[in-house]
């Protein structure tokens, strides 16, 4: 009965740090953690836990580990010695928590990474502009017409239209030639 309750009590503690760490729920809080979860544990022992269990959930979600690269993580912890490793029961409430938890946690790191706005669409069109509204005939050169659609999550979106002549597109495609440049640099280091 006693491991039923300990396997309990591991699951909600990994459950309240994602609710805080990932889900952006104030109302779970280190102390609420301890007084339901570990109400006679001493404190110090729980800060302890709690720092090993939001370090080791940290470290798998940001490698978004999947179950092989969990499992051999996990029997490495398991394996450390001077009391800083995971016990089994440790080790399997971290595999069946990341199981159930995996998809959910990767969505939260993913929006908490993005810009705001967000570009949702992209739409655009050259003109030749042949005559005036009078009539007259008008000979200018091309024009890019560019609509860009920005938003933010749950909100409408808002419209953005851009009017770029032929030196101002190759200006732009310049820049986007060195952000490529720059991005191949960094991509090729690493």
């Amino acid at each position: 009965m006693a491991d039923v309750e300990v396997t309990k009590s591991l699951s909600g503690l990994l459950n309240g740090i994602a609710q805080m760490v990932y889900y952006n729920k104030r109302e779970v809080t280190e102390e609420l953690l301890k007084n339901e979860l570990y109400p006679e544990m001493p404190l110090e022992e729980f800060k302890a836990l709690y720092e090993k269990m939001k370090g080791l959930v940290k470290s798998i979600a940001t490698a978004d580990m999947d179950h092989a690269q969990l499992e051999a993580f996990l029997t490495a912890q398991t394996k450390r010695q001077g009391g800083i490793g995971l016990s089994a029961e440790q080790a399997a409430a971290l595999s069946r928590f990341w199981k159930s938890q995996r998809v959910r946690v990767r969505g939260s790191l993913l929006a908490q990474s993005r810009w705001e706005p967000s570009l949702r669409g992209l739409s655009w069109r050259v003109d030749l502009q042949t005559g005036d509204s009078y009539g007259n005939t008008v000979h200018r050169g091309p024009v890019a017409l560019m609509e860009l659609e920005l938003g933010r999550d749950g909100q409408d979106s808002e419209f953005v239209c851009l009017e770029f002549d032929e030196t101002k597109v190759n200006q732009v495609l310049k820049k986007m030639a060195d952000i490529q440049e720059s991005i191949d640099r960094i991509v090729c280091r690493t």
